[in-house]
């Protein structure tokens, strides 16, 4: 009989948004998948095309993302109650904050970890955090303190989250481990397997179908539209440029995501007058292309904890403008790129005035930094290298569950 591990996220684009790395090590470790998440909820893309032919077996949970609605993730937690008493599972592995919460209680009201069940935990950003709001800290840091005891194992993602849970569980069993997020293949996002003409040609051809000069300069973001990705704040750095004549007609900003914001950003694009230069594009699956097609990428969100679409933008060698918080603080000290501080317009409009400078001064359209830089600064980016740190963890699973049995 197969070993069986079980996946719990919120939203179920997660898994494959993400995670498919460590399914694919579940799976060669002969373990058989399964999934539990909000299939009526996708996010990372429009539906759940992309969980096919995977071997993965799919549970449905109404998970919702909020901590605020009660009966909801009350119904959440008896839907998952009631499949861990169905089947058992070796190993547990959540994600998500919401999904991570309710997995813990639902395997501590089955004393699943007393039956043998091992029981991960990856926190992909907690949600305190310096400079969080206090009502972060008044609801979150409690419920993550509280719950701590009830895995075995909690893998952060960036200094400052691990320093916080190595805090929270040292008087506990719990280990701690810090893996530099999900990793990305820096080989496919630098270019490296292409050519400099192929990824020209790419650059051209998108330039061309958006309408856009090759003279142009190209702002880009990468994101859900949510109010935690924070697009407004450049948005408005871009109104108040353009009314003091200091943003150029050739200067265009695109946005790539989806989300609940987008109506909203859309009519602030309006009022600004600033529908031909910057350009809501939806949900879009070729970033690389887009990424080549750029010259500055801008990440204003709010909260992260190791965002793979600044490292992608930083390995495809774009400049960089980012919020000045934890994840982007260590991904932009292997770049040339600007932390922005402050969260607001007037810090993102000082940020965008001296990328502006730095590009008259240097010249230039686009010069990417040198491919080797790029790869050495990231490296421990690599899904190459998460890929071992990760596998090391399920064989110590492994291990575990077989000198369990032997008992």
């Amino acid at each position: 009989m197969n070993k069986k591990a079980l996946l719990i996220t919120t939203v179920s684009g997660f898994v494959p948004q993400f995670e498919m790395e460590n399914v694919k090590l579940l799976q060669e470790l002969g373990y058989e998948v399964h999934y539990a998440s909000n299939f009526k909820n996708p996010h990372y893309g429009t539906d759940n095309q992309r969980l096919k032919k995977t071997g993965i077996q799919n549970h449905q949970i109404d998970f919702v993302r909020s901590p605020y609605h009660f009966w909801k993730n009350l119904k959440a937690y008896h839907q998952l109650v009631r499949l861990l008493q169905k089947d058992f599972y070796e190993l547990i592995h959540c994600h998500t904050p919401m999904g991570a919460v309710l997995a813990r209680l639902a395997v501590r009201r089955i004393n699943g970890r007393k039956k043998g069940i091992y029981v991960i935990y990856t926190a992909h950003g907690f949600h305190f955090y310096q400079g969080a709001p206090l009502k972060n800290w008044i609801l979150y840091y409690p419920v993550e303190r509280w719950l701590a005891k009830d895995a075995d194992l909690l893998i952060t993602m960036n200094e400052e989250d691990t320093y916080r849970a190595k805090k929270m569980c040292r008087y506990l069993t719990t280990k701690v481990k810090w893996v530099h997020g999900v990793g990305i293949d820096l080989s496919y996002w630098t270019g490296k397997n292409i050519t400099s003409q192929e990824k020209q040609h790419i650059r051209t051809k998108i330039r061309k179908e958006l309408g856009i000069s090759g003279e142009a300069t190209i702002y880009l973001s990468v994101g859900e539209l949510s109010k935690r990705k924070n697009h407004r704040v450049v948005i408005s750095a871009f109104t108040k440029l353009k009314q003091k004549q200091l943003l150029s007609e050739q200067s265009y900003y695109l946005i790539a995501g989806k989300g609940t914001k987008f109506s909203s950003l859309k009519r602030q694009i309006y009022r600004a007058g600033l529908q031909k230069q910057i350009i809501l594009l939806g949900y879009r699956q070729d970033i690389r292309e887009l990424l080549f097609a750029a010259d500055v990428f801008l990440f204003p969100s709010l909260q992260e904890g190791m965002p793979v679409a600044l490292l992608e933008a930083a390995a495809a060698g774009l400049d960089l403008l980012a919020e000045d918080i934890r994840g982007n603080q260590e991904i932009l000290q292997h770049t040339d790129g600007i932390l922005i501080s402050g969260k607001n317009k007037s810090a993102w409009i000082k940020g965008l005035q001296i990328e502006q400078q730095r590009r008259e001064q240097k010249d230039l359209i686009k010069i990417p930094l040198e491919q080797s830089s790029i790869e050495n600064g990231l490296k421990l980016y690599d899904k190459a290298v998460i890929k071992r740190q990760m596998k090391r963890v399920y064989e110590t699973v492994v291990l575990k569950s077989e000198k369990g049995n032997k008992k």
